[in-house]
C-alpha cells in the first residue's frame, strides 16, 4: 500500500455556528474556483451531493464511505483525494462521525474555462508523443492517495481560498493551473502503479518495465534513457513531467513497493530485504524505509503480521 501525505485541517466551526449537524457547508467563493468545507457531526446515511462544476475532494478528518458511478463504496479518509465531474451524485455515509469524532472534508468547484485552457496550454507548450495522445483529466481515475506535491497543492490552494489578499484571485488561477497538472500527473503515476498496465502510446513504459524487471539491480538513468530511445536529457524531463517525480525517485518507490512486498513474509530478515531491493547498505534502506513510510521495515513488518 503506498504511503499517503495529510492535508493541513482548517479548524472546525464553533458549535454555536453551525447550521446543521450532517454536512455543514463553508463556502469560499473566488472567481475561477469555489472552496467549500463540510463538516458532519452524527452518523448519516446516503447523504446526496452534486456540484454544476468538476470538483476536487480531499479528506481532512473522520471516515467517509462514497457511493459513486454505480461502482461498489469505499471507505474515504484523509490523505485521500477523489475527483467528480460536473453534475455527477455522489452519496455519503457517515458510519462514525460523532460530535467529539467529526468528519470534515473540502470539495473545491473548478471553472470548466480554467480547466480548459490549461490542458489547451498543456498540449500546445508540452505536445505528447503519438497521436491523440493528449493531457487530458481521466476521469476513470478518480481516487488516489495524495503524495506531497499534490498535497503541498491543494494546501496552498485552500490558504489562498481563505485568506483576504487583494490578489488572491490572481494566485487562485496559478495555483489551480499547477493543482490540475498535479492532478494528471498523479493519475499517471497511480496507473504505472498496476505492473499490468501497458500504455503503448508512451515512450516510458519500456522503461517502467525495465526497473521493475531489474528491481534487485543498480539502475542508471543511461539504462533508461536507452529504452526509451532518448537522450539522458530529453528522458529524465519526459519523465518528470509525465509522473511528477525524477526517474530516481520512482525507482525508489518501487524499491521500497517491492520491499514490503518481501516484509509480508514474517520470517524475512530486513537485511535479506535490503539485499534483496539492490541496497548493499542495510541501514541506508532502513533510514529510507523509515522516510517513505513513517516506520522501520521491522515495524512494518510486526504491523502487517495477522498471526
Amino acid at each position: 500500500m503506498p504511503s499517503k501525505v495529510l492535508l493541513n485541517k482548517p479548524a472546525l466551526t464553533h458549535e454555536k455556528s453551525l447550521k446543521t449537524l450532517v454536512e455543514n457547508r463553508t463556502i469560499f467563493s473566488l472567481e475561477h474556483c469555489e472552496l467549500n468545507i463540510f463538516e458532519t457531526y452524527e452518523k448519516s446515511d446516503l447523504v446526496p451531493l452534486k456540484f454544476n462544476d468538476l470538483v476536487v475532494t480531499s479528506m481532512l478528518r473522520g471516515k467517509k464511505v462514497m457511493h459513486l458511478f454505480d461502482e461498489p463504496s469505499f471507505d474515504y479518509l484523509p490523505g485521500e483525494t477523489v475527483i467528480v465531474p460536473s453534475n455527477v451524485e455522489m452519496k455519503i455515509d457517515f458510519p462514525e462521525a460523532t460530535t467529539a469524532n467529526p468528519t470534515q472534508c473540502i470539495a473545491l468547484a473548478i471553472d470548466h474555462e480554467i480547466i480548459s485552457d490549461t490542458l489547451h496550454f498543456l498540449n500546445e507548450k508540452y505536445p505528447k508523443e503519438g497521436q491523440n495522445n493528449l493531457w487530458k483529466l481521466d476521469h476513470e481515475n478518480y481516487f488516489f492517495y495524495n503524495n506531497v506535491e499534490l498535497a503541498g497543492t491543494i494546501n496552498k490552494l485552500i490558504k489562498e481560498c481563505m485568506g483576504d489578499a487583494i490578489t488572491k484571485d490572481a494566485l487562485a488561477d496559478l495555483t489551480l493551473q499547477e493543482l490540475i497538472i498535479r492532478i494528471i500527473q498523479t493519475q499517471t503515476a497511480r496507473r504505472f502503479e498496476n505492473e499490468k498496465y501497458l500504455d503503448i502510446n508512451s515512450p516510458i513504459t519500456p522503461s517502467v518495465e525495465y526497473i521493475r524487471k531489474n528491481i534487485r539491480e543498480s539502475i542508471n538513468l543511461k539504462d533508461l534513457s536507452d529504452k526509451a530511445c532518448m537522450s539522458t536529457t530529453s528522458f529524465y524531463r519526459y519523465f518528470k513531467r509525465e509522473m511528477g517525480m525524477s526517474p530516481i525517485e520512482f525507482i525508489l518507490n518501487e524499491k521500497i513497493k517491492y520491499a514490503k512486498k518481501l516484509l509480508s513474509n514474517p520470517n524475512v530478515h530486513v537485511n535479506e530485504v535490503s539485499y534483496a531491493t539492490g541496497f548493499e547498505d542495510c541501514n541506508y534502506f532502513i533510514r529510507l524505509f523509515k522516510k517513505y513510510e513513517g516506520v522501520t521495515p521491522k515495524q512494518y513488518q510486526l504491523m502487517n503480521f495477522n498471526p
